[in-house]
Formats: C-alpha cells, structure tokens, sequence
C-alpha cells in the first residue's frame, strides 16, 4: 500500500530518513571530488574530462538539494556539516593530484557507490510504502550509472 509522508510510522519514517541521509552525505562528498578533479584534471583529455567533471558536480549539487528536501518532507533533520557528511560517506576526498585516468576509476568508483547507496535506500522506502521516495531515489540511482557508464568508456 502506498503511503504518504504522514503516514508513515516513527520506525518507517526513520529508517528512511538515515537511508536518505546517507544519500546525501556521498552525494556531497562526490561534488566536491568532481569539483576537485575539475580544477586539477590535465592532460590530452582535458577539455571533456573538464567538462564532464563540471556536468557531474553541477548535476549533484542539485540532487543534494533535491534529497534533503525529501528527508524535510518526511520531517526529519537533514545532515548539513560537511564532517557529518565526510564521517558517514562511503565515498573518500582525494586531494586532486592524480592522473586523468586515476581521477576517472576514483569519479567511477563514487558514481557506482552512490548508485548503489540510492538502491539500497529506494528498497528501504518500497518496504515502507513510500514510493515517492522510492522514485527519488531510483532516478538519482540511473543517473549515477549514467554517469559511471561514461566514466568507464574513457577507460576502455
């Protein structure tokens, strides 16, 4: 049965709001590592991997924005310190100085993480009947495979 935000349980809602906070928190780490690698890639590759390395981080800086709304739709506090974030993430800063083609297989790796963190946490709100999180997070989840599916061409 779908439900709405409101009526979700306390345990539902909660469980769901961690999923989602975790979402976020590698999100937000993940538009900082493609910041980084925007300003620091250099190569034969530059100009698309520049480019590409904007379209991800200007895309996700929009999905943290769009996560966290959702977390406050399902009245829960959403994370906001970039240690909370750094302390939970699955995915890791780097400081930049690495090859094009490290700072592609680090982007993949994160883009692949994330994917799979929006899975996990779509399969919790779908447990719980809220499928409008459920779709959130499904649409966030097949843009990051998008986005590690062009990272792997540069590699093949």
């Amino acid at each position: 049965m779908t439900q709405t935000a409101v009526a979700l349980s306390n345990d539902a809602r909660a469980a769901i709001v961690e999923a989602l906070n975790q979402s976020v928190a590698e999100t937000a780490v993940t538009t900082m590592l493609a910041q980084n690698f925007h300003w620091n890639v250099t190569g034969m590759a530059f100009g698309p991997l520049h480019e590409l390395f904007q379209k991800i981080y200007e895309d996700h800086f929009v999905a943290q924005d769009d996560l966290a709304e959702r977390i406050k739709a399902l009245d829960g506090h959403a994370e906001g310190t970039l240690a909370g974030m750094i302390k939970r993430s699955k995915v890791s800063e780097h400081d930049g100085h690495a090859s094009d083609r490290e700072m592609i297989k680090a982007m993949q790796d994160a883009q692949e993480t994330l994917a799979a963190t929006l899975a996990g946490a779509g399969a919790i709100a779908a447990d719980n009947g809220d499928t409008l999180t459920e779709d959130l997070c499904i649409a966030r989840g097949q843009e990051h495979e998008k986005f590690a599916w062009f990272l792997r061409s540069h590699l093949a």
